[in-house]
């Protein structure tokens, strides 16, 4: 059931801390004839985790440094304008194909779909119009234990962007106790499909003062996905072991970036045996000693690390650009449906897709 929405504040009881877990909401905008709302979690250490509607996206997450001093660890703007005018998905959800689809085209059972080729003839996070620019719907908003939670919803129409299938994607955060933000997705469709969510989010554990060359990086993988001169996968893997995209011994991610320029944006094979959540990647800053810890129940991650040169005003109008985020986006590997070799892709009616991922935050 829909809650108010107005001045809807939600809290636990008898948690012993000097925070209780709440939910609050605000206006904030419209959008497409749609309200936009503003989310603001909060648990019982203080952590700040807000969300909005538009685009099932993290604006604001505040953690505290090994001195107890709370700052953004994502980058992120102060008004839902920024957000419809900007490109790049800062922390939204993507969807309904996270990453590229070569030749912007698949195939499913024999019929083949053309879809909106918007990255040099390949389709990019979903099209024009991918779910980072949809306004979802607010199914809920509750206290769970020690956890603050909030859930939106998107119908995908037949044929947007050209996928087939009216698909359903539920995505609700968690903001836990532990200093966890938790993503679960779940989705559903009356038409085989093909679908790849992740989240956007780009991190920094510095406060967002400054690039993130000298965060630690470590990812659980021995192997990425081989790609062209665009970025399409060959369908062949790559031994990391030795080289650049090499971060099984925890280094900085500036040490050797000057070999993958601009930057790194690739994706990993996680190792993994059987289902469940898996450490896909942990990030350490020895400035503010926050640690970040990824896990996930996907098979890949991409890592990104913000390599263009444009120039954002983010909050409070801190100025950020190239290598001033990580991007850890948890999801099924770049042009799957177009490689039978790669992890399958295809939702069909009968089925229930469902994803996990964790950023759990502490100090070091």
């Amino acid at each position: 059931m829909l809650l108010p929405l107005l001045g809807l504040l939600l809290t636990g009881c008898g948690m012993d801390s000097s925070f209780t877990p709440s939910v609050t909401v605000e206006d904030w905008g419209w959008e497409d004839g749609k309200a936009v709302r503003l989310f603001t979690l909060t648990n019982q250490n203080g952590v700040v985790l807000k969300v909005t509607n538009y685009g099932a996206t993290i604006t604001w997450l505040s953690v505290p440094d090994r001195n107890g001093t709370f700052e953004p660890v994502v980058l992120g703007f102060d008004s839902l304008s920024n957000y419809v005018a900007v490109r790049g998905g800062f922390g939204s959800v993507i969807g309904r194909y996270a990453n590229r689809i070569g030749g912007a085209q698949i195939a499913l059972n024999g019929e083949k779909y053309l879809l909106t080729a918007n990255n040099r003839g390949n389709t990019m996070h979903g099209g024009n119009r991918g779910f980072n620019k949809q306004v979802f719907d607010i199914d809920t908003a509750y206290i769970e234990g020690d956890s603050a939670k909030v859930s939106f919803s998107y119908l995908s129409p037949d044929m947007e962007e050209g996928f087939p299938g009216n698909l359903t994607l539920k995505i609700t955060y968690s903001l836990t106790g532990k200093n966890e933000v938790v993503l679960d997705y779940e989705a559903t469709t009356d038409k085989p499909t093909v679908v790849n969510f992740t989240n956007h989010a780009y991190f920094n554990l510095g406060g967002c003062h400054g690039p993130v060359l000298d965060h630690y990086l470590l990812v659980a993988s021995d192997s990425i996905c081989e790609v062209d001169s665009i970025g399409l996968p060959t369908g062949r893997l790559l031994a990391v072991e030795g080289t650049a995209y090499d971060f099984n011994q925890a280094r900085p991610v500036g040490s050797r970036i000057e070999e993958v320029k601009p930057g790194y944006d690739n994706n990993y094979k996680l190792r993994r045996e059987g289902d469940g959540l898996v450490l896909a990647a942990e990030v350490y800053d020895p400035v503010s000693g926050r640690v970040l810890e990824a896990y996930t129940t996907e098979p890949g991650m991409q890592l990104f690390t913000a390599n263009s040169d444009r120039q954002y005003t983010g909050h409070g109008g801190v100025q950020f650009g190239r290598h001033y985020g990580i991007c850890l986006e948890m999801q099924h590997f770049p042009d799957s449906p177009n490689h039978p070799n790669f992890p399958d892709v295809v939702l069909n009616p009968e089925d229930l897709y469902r994803q996990t991922t964790v950023y759990k935050f502490s100090v070091r």
